[in-house]
């Protein structure tokens, strides 16, 4: 009888991601995937450790598998990503539970360690860094285990070279590793070949894409094919390499089969024109830009080491919205940064109420080990002053994306199909173009990957409702999702 698996994420889309590679390997180990906690045989849970609640989410998690594993001593517990990477051996001193820890760089070895752990016991092996030339080492070179059958991550790039004062992302991920152009067109083309219509580029500094390759040929002209693999364009005027994400884009929107290419999270300090051209040329790339703009004061902005001014991101804000029709716009903001006053806040909130944002990820700064704004202790923001910012900030963009959702009445919006809405079986919940999520109600439960059109009945702040208008397209994905390389 096959052993059953259960994978817990916490996190952002590079953990999903780095979760479908892990079920992949393990399902490619013979294992098949559970739906209780309590009667899996192996639980593996993927960590963030972008904010503090991530670690006690962690320890709470595996609180309960200690009660688990009592009852089913045979149980394997693994703890992997962000966290696993920074705190290493503290998880196994806090929980002796735990059979296996592993890192960012070695998502590869999963089913190994696990093995390994089963026949000599607890195990932790955390890698400083991703071998480049390995293969096998690089995430999106292992097998997934996709969570949607009709859209799919590919992860373009890993790590990141920036420095945010705030961020621990390059200590627990690495320095920036692009993937080979031609690699990524490659796996577009089999998860179309496979059914997917959308795929999401995933990278830490998304936009930053081919800067590695291009720093490595620089200096010498190479053979016109690899500079095609690498996605390397080589200026005429002056023979130094530029890698453009917008190459990319370009690329896989180009794949026959795709309907829609999104990518997250791009950085403000990094979106060139050439980006904005991309994005209003290529049919299937969607209208919706991610840009976080974290503060809108240029003080805090400078001791966060963000690169930018609050008028150069509106700069590069109002640039996309004036060459991209209809382009929806969110962002992340971090309320009470060490060293943020009222005057620096009331920044913020005048360049939320401009940029108009149809959706906001807002959080109050929670200090992250080893990072330099960790050491501000002194200019710590009191708790009660950043809730009530945090709560302020909240009322000012929830008005401006009930506008953005207002506007939207009326309109014939594409749909892709998720499935029946969580409150009522009888709606359809999907995401349009722009990234906003519609209900609405259909007499038959139309699969999930159909494309449709609903005409837009009522905006709310953060959903649209409508009528389904007609069916464009229906999905050609499997109905059972396979192992596929990536």
């Amino acid at each position: 009888m096959s052993r059953t698996y259960v994978i817990r994420t916490f996190g952002c889309q590079m953990n999903e991601h780095d979760s479908e590679r892990i079920a992949g390997l393990l399902e490619a180990d013979g294992m098949k995937r559970g739906d209780e906690v309590g009667d899996a045989d192996v639980v593996v849970l993927n960590t963030c450790c972008i904010r503090e609640n991530a670690d006690n989410k962690l320890y709470a998690a595996l609180g309960d598998l200690k009660r688990a594993k009592q009852a089913n001593p045979q149980m394997q517990i693994a703890v992997a990503g962000c966290l696993a990477q920074k705190d290493r051996e503290l998880i196994q001193d806090r929980a002796g539970h735990v059979d296996v820890v592993f890192g960012t760089h070695n998502v590869g070895r999963a089913a190994e360690l696990l093995s390994e752990a089963r026949a000599n016991g607890p195990i932790m092996e955390i890698l400083e860094e991703t071998v480049a030339d390995d293969l096998a080492a690089f995430p999106s070179a292992l097998p997934a285990r996709r969570e949607a059958d009709y859209a799919a991550w590919v992860t373009i790039q890993i790590g990141c070279d920036n420095q945010c004062a705030f961020c621990i992302v390059p200590q627990v991920r690495g320095v920036e590793m692009s993937r080979p152009f031609g690699d990524l067109v490659a796996e577009a083309e089999r998860l179309v070949a496979d059914g997917v219509i959308e795929i999401t580029l995933l990278g830490q500094n998304v936009n930053s894409y081919g800067r590695d390759l291009a720093l490595k040929l620089r200096g010498s002209e190479p053979d016109p094919l690899d500079a095609h693999v690498a996605g390397i364009r080589w200026a005429e005027s002056d023979r130094r390499a530029r890698p453009l994400f917008a190459d990319l884009l370009r690329a896989v929107g180009a794949v026959e089969g795709i309907r829609r290419v999104r990518y997250v999270s791009p950085h403000p300090k990094d979106l060139r024109p050439e980006t904005i051209q991309a994005m209003a040329e290529v049919d299937t790339v969607v209208e919706h830009l991610h840009l976080p703009v974290q503060s809108g004061s240029d003080r805090i902005l400078a001791a966060m080491h963000r690169g930018y001014t609050a008028e150069r991101y509106l700069e590069r804000l109002t640039a996309a919205r004036a060459g991209i029709d209809d382009l929806s716009v969110t962002t992340d903001v971090i309320v009470g940064f060490p060293g943020e006053t009222e005057d620096d806040f009331e920044q913020t909130l005048q360049v939320a109420a401009e940029a108009q944002y149809d959706s906001v990820f807002a959080y109050i700064f929670s200090p992250r080990p080893n990072t330099e704004a960790a050491d501000l202790t002194a200019d710590f923001v009191d708790h009660s002053v950043a809730v009530d910012r945090f709560e302020r900030l909240r009322l000012v963009t929830q008005r401006s994306a009930l506008r953005g959702n207002h506007s939207r009445v009326g309109r014939l919006e594409e749909v892709v199909v998720e499935g029946p809405s969580k409150r009522d079986e009888m709606v359809l919940s999907g995401r349009t173009r722009q990234n906003r999520m519609i209900h609405f109600p259909s007499s038959e439960q139309l699969r999930v990957g159909t494309i449709a059109n609903v005409r837009c009945t009522e905006g709310r702040s953060h959903y649209l409702m409508g009528e389904l208008d007609e069916i464009v397209a229906k999905p050609t994905h499997r109905t059972r999702i396979p192992v596929v390389a990536g």
